[in-house]
């Protein structure tokens, strides 16, 4: 047990420190850009300067969702505080999609009064600038979500995932007007990034409405479940399996169907072996099993969903 509040406090710890630094690599990315674009006078460069902008707003509101999420239990909060993690990316995705619609509006005005582009010199050596930076901290967030299962940071690394693609794209933009003389590919440009984090946005909030509405999880996660529910072979069957996710933490509970000959205290025992196997797979668990006598027929969570499954 003390292993395991070890393992979460880290845990905790890994995920503010990559909220800080995503704080601070955005931040700088900002004000790199923000020169770039004023030298250029391109869309494509602003564009990935209202997103980075962007960016420093929405990992900031990360790290007060990951600080807030990471608070104990407490008497009237014994589910924890892991959901403000997806109301979060909630929040995060509205701020996408202004920061696109804006970068849209700005490109499709482009279009229609043209502006030159110049200096793109510039403009590649921060670009090639901000990829290195963005790889790094895309890499990092990356591995604390795989340990954290952390919404927030991943919501975080989508945005910088988009980046990565945008400065991409934006090299390649200045690349065509520097040698082709193509100004309108630079709009082009900045609309088709636009579209991008519009369904980034997307992506992100149906996820985070997933959890803030206690979707189950992934099925071949409760498939898994289910199987380690079968190695104990005191186990005859099981029903109203249930799950569902808050933050780093992932809540199960199930009906197991025993023998009714069978003592309290051997029940018991039964359960807690159904669970220590659950928790060898899942230690990020909570866990509750109720126990039931095998063959008894009474109201079920699983006759009241439509296509139920079979028991």
């Amino acid at each position: 047990m003390n292993n395991y509040k070890t393992d979460e406090h880290s845990l905790k710890q890994l995920k503010t420190f990559a909220a800080t630094a995503s704080i601070s690599v955005s931040v700088a990315l900002s004000l790199i850009k923000a020169g770039a674009a004023i030298v250029t006078g391109s869309l494509s460069v602003l564009s990935s300067m209202v997103d980075s902008l962007t960016d420093v707003i929405s990992s900031s509101i990360s790290l007060i969702a990951v600080k807030f999420a990471n608070k104990p239990l407490t008497e009237q909060h014994r589910y924890g505080y892991g959901k403000a993690e997806a109301v979060s990316a909630l929040v995060q995705s509205a701020f996408i999609v202004g920061s696109g619609g804006f970068i849209l509006y700005d490109g499709i005005c482009r279009f229609i009064t043209p502006q030159p582009v110049t200096q793109t010199a510039v403009g590649l050596w921060v670009m090639g600038i901000s990829i290195v930076l963005t790889i790094a901290l895309i890499s990092f967030q990356a591995a604390v979500v795989k340990k954290t299962n952390s919404q927030a940071i991943e919501a975080d690394s989508a945005h910088y995932t988009v980046d990565l693609l945008t400065n991409g794209a934006i090299i390649a933009s200045l690349l065509v007007v520097k040698y082709l003389d193509w100004q309108w590919f630079d709009s082009l440009t900045a609309v088709l990034i636009s579209v991008y984090l519009l369904w980034n946005a997307g992506h992100i909030a149906l996820k985070a409405l997933e959890e803030i509405t206690d979707h189950e999880v992934d099925e071949d996660i409760k498939q898994k479940i289910i199987d380690l529910v079968h190695t104990v072979p005191e186990v005859k069957g099981y029903h109203d399996f249930r799950t569902r996710v808050s933050g780093m933490l992932m809540f199960i509970e199930i009906h197991l169907e025993l023998d009714g000959d069978l003592t309290l205290t051997q029940s018991h025992d039964i359960s807690d072996a159904v669970e220590a196997k659950i928790l060898a797979e899942f230690p990020q668990a909570q866990i509750i099993v109720h126990q039931d006598p095998y063959g008894l027929h009474e109201k079920r969570l699983d006759h009241e969903i439509s296509g139920h499954c079979d028991l």
